[in-house]
């Protein structure tokens, strides 16, 4: 594996990390939690901070107003699946070439253009349904739109991240606190958007998301960045695409975790497709009813994404993923086979805790250890592996619902993201060997350390 250049760290201990002694005592944590938000000291990551929260709130609202639209129109949880699989299909088939695109773009002016863009596709559902002319066909072609802008929005943004937090330090802190505002919009928006379908309609929710697109983009353009340069490439975009695919396959950690995250993508996450059926005929509720379940999930995902953040260093976390995806499968398998309201919330909250583990330390992890010169390509197989197989989950999830019921497909799908924590756990070990001598040459781990944690799995 390509060597990182070595960086030098002031990086303190943390309380789950063993000092050097080899006596297996650990550094007294500090009584303040002041670190938990240390990357918001960067300008660049705070506007980018506030414009995102306002953004994703509306983002949310509209999965929550989609998901019901389809639902109170079709009543179909096979069409359902099939809205999921166009709004996503794009993303699997395109992302791993627009991470090329990427790594030869400025990836601030690819952003504002994937804003924009996006802003366009939600304002264009909102006329259509206030309207009252949308129809189940426009539906799927706007979802398979958003599905292409997010082949590029998705790759960009990650590789982006680590431009608006200077110190390479914060970088893993600035995630979890992406992933906590990610969270916080998810428990914020479907309650919102249950309010605003039940009073006015799913309308006004795709009115309200489009609006909320000018807070990002204005974030974006008020950010002071260095002159970034552009490197003319002289290779071909196929060679730099055969280049990045390369690096993934013989990367172990990397592939490994991407081979967790698919089948968390898989399995794991299209649960969002069946939750209109579990509030409307499962739970005997309605807008309402799906709000509170995912608002459920957005309090899990919170803490989640809080606990993340008030970690000092990343070792340690790689155990994680593999205890998260365990937590998400059970979650999902008792979900299934609940039929009490406050029951179910309480699953989602442990559903949505285990998901979010799985999700923001596979980031921290990959962005920590990729290459500058190949985030672009990498985050974009990072995208392809989640929200790209999130589709066939969709489609797998809305068929196999339609012939044994929602309930048995989410248990299904439950047993499933368990078994990939038991393989990932095994794992372990042998990806540790390969990743703590990177953590030595970027600064984050001394080498004194390397030898106790060698033993620790």
């Amino acid at each position: 594996m390509r060597r990182h250049r070595r960086v030098t760290s002031n990086l303190q201990l943390g309380p789950d990390q063993p000092t050097p002694n080899g006596g297996g005592t650990t550094l007294a944590p500090k009584k303040d939690f002041s670190h938990a938000w240390r990357a918001l000291k960067h300008r660049n990551f705070r506007l980018y901070f506030g414009g995102q929260s306002i953004s994703l709130i509306g983002t949310w609202m509209t999965r929550i107003a989609t998901s019901w639209l389809v639902y109170r129109l079709t009543g179909s949880a096979l069409l359902l699946g099939i809205v999921g699989f166009a709004g996503q299909i794009p993303t699997f088939i395109f992302a791993s070439f627009a991470g090329v695109w990427v790594d030869r773009l400025n990836r601030r002016h690819v952003l504002v253009v994937t804003q924009a863009l996006a802003m366009l596709q939600s304002l264009a559902l909102a006329v259509l349904t206030l309207a009252k002319v949308i129809t189940i066909q426009e539906i799927v072609v706007l979802s398979a739109f958003q599905g292409l802008i997010n082949a590029f929005d998705m790759p960009g943004r990650q590789s982006f991240m680590v431009h608006m937090v200077e110190d390479r330090q914060d970088l893993g802190n600035a995630i979890a606190i992406n992933s906590s505002m990610v969270n916080l919009a998810q428990l914020i928006g479907p309650s919102i958007a249950g309010i605003v379908i039940a009073g006015v309609g799913e309308g006004y929710c795709f009115l309200i998301d489009g609006l909320s697109y000018i807070a990002v983009i204005a974030s974006l353009l008020l950010m002071r960045m260095p002159a970034l340069v552009i490197h003319r490439q002289v290779s071909s975009m196929l060679s730099q695409f055969k280049d990045g695919w390369t690096y993934v396959s013989e990367s172990a950690p990397i592939r490994s975790i991407l081979y967790i995250f698919a089948l968390i993508g898989l399995m794991g996450w299209p649960y969002m497709v069946l939750m209109p059926i579990f509030a409307g005929k499962v739970l005997k509720g309605g807008p309402s009813t799906l709000g509170f379940l995912m608002a459920a999930v957005g309090i899990g995902a919170l803490a989640s994404g809080i606990t993340l953040a008030a970690r000092r260093t990343v070792v340690g976390l790689d155990r994680r993923i593999a205890i998260g995806s365990i937590a998400l499968g059970t979650g999902l398998v008792l979900f299934a086979a609940s039929r009490v309201l406050w029951v179910s919330m309480l699953l989602m909250l442990a559903t949505g805790f285990g998901l979010m583990q799985v999700t923001t330390i596979c980031n921290t992890l990959i962005q920590t250890v990729v290459p500058e010169e190949k985030r672009g390509r990498v985050m974009g197989y990072y995208t392809m592996a989640f929200v790209g197989m999130a589709p066939f989950g969709s489609l797998l999830a809305g068929s196999l619902a339609r012939l044994v019921g929602a309930p048995l497909t989410l248990a299904i799908n439950g047993v499933c993201c368990v078994a990939g924590g038991i393989w990932f756990a095994t794992l372990v070990k042998s990806i540790r060997a390969v990743m703590h001598p990177i953590f030595v040459d970027l600064g984050i781990l001394s080498p004194e350390v390397v030898g106790i944690l060698e033993d620790q799995v």
